[in-house]
């Protein structure tokens, strides 16, 4: 009889630590945020006197991978294109396009992701985007094209730069995801140890 109730702990702490090691692994996977790109501006043409707009905005920001890029415009459209393609404002063979005024771009590997506005003239006009997104194992590197503004810049910034303060909203909150990811962890680890200490009873 007392064997078979030590079986039975052990079977029902092994459930529980499996039910509790799948719902943890669902809450530290999701909880990717989405960027509203140049913030509550969008996306646009910048202003001549705020050609810096959209490497400001991804200076202020930090990407992960599962973070969604929002992108909502008005006559205009929305290229991810190459590297090479990003610096010469080279519309053609892009490698996705938008043009429906509300595009959504999940970030989903990390390094570096180019955009370009495909209306005529707009990408010489700064309406161009880097973003980088970090890697699990590496702090982000600022890209050489998006140094810190000098002084000289800082002054003749717009006022429109200031950053917002909801410049993204989470699909998941990430401080609730990582309070649940460490109490189903911590619960993990006493349905083990309940699991070795009925098995020595």
């Amino acid at each position: 009889m007392a064997s078979s109730q030590h079986l039975l702990g052990v079977v029902c702490s092994c459930m529980i630590t499996i039910i509790l090691l799948g719902a943890c692994s669902n809450v530290v996977e999701g909880g990717g945020r989405d960027f509203k790109v140049g913030d509550h501006l969008g996306w646009h043409e910048p202003a001549p006197n705020n050609s810096a707009y959209y490497i400001q905005w991804a200076q202020r920001n930090r990407f992960q991978i599962g973070d969604s890029l929002v992108f909502e415009y008005q006559n205009d459209s929305v290229l991810v294109v190459e590297k090479w393609n990003y610096f010469h404002c080279d519309t053609k063979n892009p490698i996705t396009s938008y043009d429906d005024g509300n595009s959504t771009v999940i970030l989903d590997r990390s390094g570096f992701f180019y955009f370009i506005s495909g209306t005529e003239n707009h990408c010489q006009s700064d309406q161009k985007l880097i973003v980088e997104v970090i890697s699990p194992q590496h702090m982000a590197i600022v890209p050489a094209a998006a140094a810190s503004p000098g002084p000289a810049e800082e002054a003749s910034s717009s006022p429109e730069m200031a950053p917002s303060p909801y410049h993204y909203y989470h699909h998941g909150s990430s401080d609730a995801s990582s309070t649940s990811s460490f109490m189903l962890i911590g619960s993990a680890i006493m349905a083990l140890l309940v699991t070795f200490v009925v098995v020595l009873v």
